[in-house]
């Protein structure tokens, strides 16, 4: 399936050169998350992943993040099956736009996968990345890591690809939110119930 760049392409662009409001420097973009429980304050590298910051903006700027979800924590108890452990909570758009076709039906198609070995970001304590399943599959999706996971970096064994993920931000503000929810109720890893996102923003 061919992707249609353009869209993006201009996304990118506008990213790239309206980041003036942005207390956090040239190149990033400052953002809050707020939770039903706490919020979250963060920047997103638009300079070394700006096709990852792109597609995330556009899914923040247009509303798809308000409503969404907390829905999943991974811990170290929680994932008897896999022999290389993570930790990290994983996020998603509100579901009333959500599309779980492959390629999506509806909303954004996937993005190519910015690979860490490229970027240069690597999944420490604290980073904001992308969540897929093979390599540019990536939609809306996102984690925050809890430790440095170098599993999930270019080479790393997480996924048995060896691509890792595309890492494109950090918190700064509100790690004790992220481990809030990470030891919330759950089963298995499922959050029981999930975390609501009232929404998520740029912060001016």
């Amino acid at each position: 399936m061919k992707v249609p760049l353009l869209p993006l392409l201009a996304i990118v662009l506008s990213v790239l050169v309206g980041t003036g409001d942005a207390p956090a420097g040239e190149g990033h973009i400052s953002i809050r998350i707020v939770t039903e429980i706490g919020e979250i304050e963060a920047v997103i590298d638009s300079t070394r992943a700006p096709v990852t910051v792109a597609n995330f903006v556009r899914y923040m700027d247009g509303g798809q993040y308000d409503g969404g979800v907390f829905h999943r924590t991974v811990t170290m108890d929680n994932q008897p099956n896999s022999a290389v452990k993570i930790e990290v909570i994983q996020g998603a758009i509100n579901p009333a736009f959500s599309d779980t076709s492959y390629p999506p039906k509806s909303g954004y198609p996937p993005i190519a996968l910015e690979r860490t070995s490229v970027t240069g970001l690597k999944h420490h304590d604290g980073t904001i990345s992308m969540a897929r399943l093979g390599p540019d599959t990536a939609t809306s999706g996102f984690f925050v890591c809890i430790g440095d996971q170098p599993e999930l970096d270019f080479g790393g064994k997480r996924n048995p690809d060896g691509q890792g993920f595309a890492a494109f931000g950090q918190v700064l503000k509100g790690m004790e939110v992220v481990r809030k929810i990470q030891m919330s109720p759950r089963q298995e890893q499922r959050l029981t119930p999930p975390i609501r996102i009232l929404r998520i923003e740029r912060i001016r």
